[in-house]
């Protein structure tokens, strides 16, 4: 996520990307699948059926942290990673007259949840429901209660409790929004859990561009889909022990701040269309980071800089502080309305993300001295 100011680099020649009818139709099945965090394994099992024919071999650990790889015999370990999971909530209380209550998990947002529908993931399928709320005119405008988690509830049209758990519906049952991926003006794509199942969707199609131009690295590359991003990097804290990396290139989404309501002054200048966003911090390695804006500038891809003042908030950290330190990179996407259901990121930074990660990985090099001084 963002945290301070930030500047842009302008470029015009286009990326060596563009978003194709195949990846499309991907996009649209993964990221209309649901995927909440600790229950990521069929978004899992579709984001790998599509890498399978651009990798070597893969592997899945015991959370769900899936990763492909290409050139598994190399010693030299690049990772390039996204985070598979998507808020959502959890079953906590079911009242005698049928009503749900909630709590998070992860960072769901109360705040936009009166009227909207919901999934409730159970073992016999998906029951729907919605988050209710009182009419306008019955409620006293000088005292108007906000929606908290303390307040908004779930129905699901049963008279009473016994009902809602005939339905198969328990405390721990977790839910989804029902809202599916559209595209907005013909630039922009908006849906919910574009955090940060578009970085699974970018580096699936890193995947794709290496093997179907035929290059060949001089390492091997891991793939990687985390699981528990959401609640604390913890997917990544796993796989990161696991693989034992050299280097890492982590994408995610940080807010674009023209939203209304948002002072860039506290949290930087970043717009949808402007780029791909590279981070500043003391987990960004200063020497991957550099190779990774001199690629932007040589391939005039349009970039924009990110200062992060202590830690990234993103699966960086997880990857620069484990296994005894992983120099480790960060590249962003710009996104509208993070944690809500019309979640929205540009095409063209889309492309230009993929592309900035596929020439990058061309000229990574495992002679190079990642060492600080």
């Amino acid at each position: 996520m963002a945290k301070s100011k930030s500047s842009s680099k302008k470029a015009t020649k286009q990326p060596i990307y563009s978003i194709d009818k195949k990846a499309e139709n991907f996009l649209f099945k993964y990221l209309n699948n649901a995927s909440p965090t600790g229950f990521e394994a069929e978004g899992q099992k579709i984001w790998l059926d599509y890498i399978k024919p651009y990798i070597d071999k893969y592997e899945v650990d015991y959370y769900g942290t899936t990763y492909g790889i290409i050139n598994p015999d190399a010693k030299f370990k690049v990772v390039i990673e996204a985070h598979a999971d998507e808020i959502s909530w959890f079953v906590s209380y079911i009242g005698e007259d049928g009503l749900i209550n909630v709590i998070r998990n992860g960072g769901s947002d109360h705040m936009i949840a009166p009227s909207k529908r919901v999934n409730l993931h159970t073992k016999n399928g998906i029951v729907k429901g919605i988050f209710g709320w009182p009419a306008i005119h019955l409620r006293d405008a000088s005292k108007d209660t906000a929606p908290s988690v303390k307040n908004i509830t779930i129905d699901v049209g049963a008279a009473n409790k016994k009902e809602v758990e005939d339905m198969g519906i328990h405390v721990g049952t977790v839910i989804t929004y029902e809202d599916e991926l559209m595209i907005l003006n013909n630039k922009f794509y908006t849906g919910r859990a574009l955090d940060n199942r578009m970085g699974g969707f970018m580096i699936a199609q890193v995947a794709r561009l290496l093997s179907e131009n035929k290059d060949k690295l001089p390492f091997a590359l891991y793939i990687v889909n985390s699981v528990q991003e959401e609640i604390g990097l913890r997917g990544a804290q796993m796989v990161v022990e696991r693989i034992k990396p050299n280097l890492a290139i982590i994408t995610d989404v940080c807010h674009d701040t023209t939203t209304p309501m948002i002072d860039k002054k506290v949290s930087g200048d970043f717009k949808c269309g402007n780029g791909p966003v590279i981070t500043y911090g003391p987990a960004v390695h200063n020497i991957l980071r550099e190779q990774i804006l001199d690629t932007a500038e040589k391939n005039e891809i349009a970039f924009q800089r990110d200062a992060a003042s202590r830690s990234t908030g993103t699966d960086t950290d997880a990857f620069a502080y484990g296994n005894a330190g992983v120099p480790s990179a960060l590249i962003s996407l710009a996104l509208k309305y993070m944690h809500t259901t019309v979640e929205t990121v540009a095409k063209s930074d889309v492309e230009a993300v993929i592309s900035l990660i596929y020439e990058t990985l061309k000229n990574i090099n495992p002679k190079t001295s990642y060492k600080y001084l």
